[in-house]
């Protein structure tokens, strides 16, 4: 029978409550060094609180797994002892848990930048995630939207935000989904993003992305004039309601959007969308049109070009087509054969 991992069960009714305090109690020593890590990520990366919670997560989890014995289930290990059968083993232990192959991936890349900084650190001597591989399904496309329901979506947004009576919320609508899908944005950058950081007179925004680096994204037309029209008429009316902010996008009270609001906005006008879909909507729909990956690396901010092969398959079936068109060699003969 599979050993049971408090950490797994957490995961299944949500870690709200979760903080450095409870992590020192469940892993004892172990904690010292998450407390460190946690102060490298915030401080030396810039990485913003949900992430770093999400991390600690993830390692309070491989940490509680080793005290038990890791992956020989034998005596009691740490971060400093654990071998390379201990990481194999923590991510058989999460498949027999039936957590999700996307998920293992995530564990398994968090894991691998902790032992990155530990040897940086000189805390180990040798790295037990190297060759360890991860699950297959981390290179599976993301789920994403058609260009017929962006469309739709937009045309929806566009309609209400361009009547005569439009309040500022349905401009600040348009202009977001206009964004999001214009740029894929993370919705964290789209929350944080300020009056400042729009270039409209180059078509393109600054945006701060994970680590707080900064990129410019160029966006459409219909973007710009979205992005216009909220700017001119509809935020000036939501920050009667307010204080002085610099927050590009407002609520209705005059105060900045939080994430979820974001959220609900996209799934009131789709409900099978969301911001991550529109994000990974416009990186496919980009790769479809030809674009090429080191481009949409640079568009999406992906820090490796690792991330962005995900969409390695569309290029691919681009790249065959064009071969298709293109090749003397390929191209189809009338009675239909090749």
């Amino acid at each position: 029978m599979a050993r049971e991992v408090r950490g797994l069960a957490l995961g299944r009714v949500g870690r709200k409550n979760l903080g450095m305090n409870h992590a020192t109690a469940k892993v004892g020593n172990s904690g010292t060094l998450l407390r460190e890590y946690m102060t490298h990520l915030r401080v030396e990366r810039g990485l913003r609180p949900l992430s770093c919670e999400a991390y600690l997560c993830d390692l309070e989890m491989f940490a509680e797994f080793l005290e038990g014995g890791g992956g020989d289930g034998v005596g009691v290990k740490t971060f400093l002892s654990a071998e390379q059968s201990d990481v194999s083993g923590f991510m058989q232990h999460l498949r027999e848990h039936g957590v999700q192959p996307r998920s293992i991936a995530r564990k398994l890349s968090c894991v691998r930048g902790f032992y990155k900084w530990l040897l940086m650190d000189k805390r180990v001597r040798r790295d037990p995630t190297v060759n360890i591989e991860s699950p297959s399904s981390w290179r599976v496309l993301p789920k994403s939207l058609a260009e017929s329901e962006v469309r739709e979506m937009l045309e929806k947004t566009g309609a209400a935000a361009r009547a005569e009576d439009a309040s500022g919320a349905a401009l600040r609508d348009h202009a977001m989904l206009e964004l999001l899908y214009a740029g894929g944005l993370r919705v964290g950058e789209i929350v944080t993003l300020r009056q400042e950081d729009l270039r409209l007179e180059t078509a393109s925004v600054q945006v701060r992305g994970k680590g707080d680096k900064e990129r410019i994204v160029p966006i459409g037309r219909s973007a710009v004039e979205a992005l216009e029209a909220y700017v001119q008429r509809g935020r000036p009316e939501l920050l009667k309601r307010g204080g002085v902010q610099r927050t590009l996008f407002l609520s209705v009270r005059g105060n900045p959007l939080t994430t979820q609001k974001v959220w609900q906005m996209v799934r009131t006008v789709n409900l099978q969308a969301s911001p991550h879909k529109l994000r990974h909507s416009c990186a496919t729909h980009m790769v479809e049109h030809g674009a090429d990956l080191r481009s949409v690396q640079t568009l999406l901010g992906h820090a490796d070009i690792a991330t962005t092969q995900v969409y390695t398959h569309l290029a691919i079936d681009r790249l065959k087509t064009v071969h298709r068109m293109c090749h003397p060699r390929a191209t189809r003969r009338a009675g239909g054969g090749a």
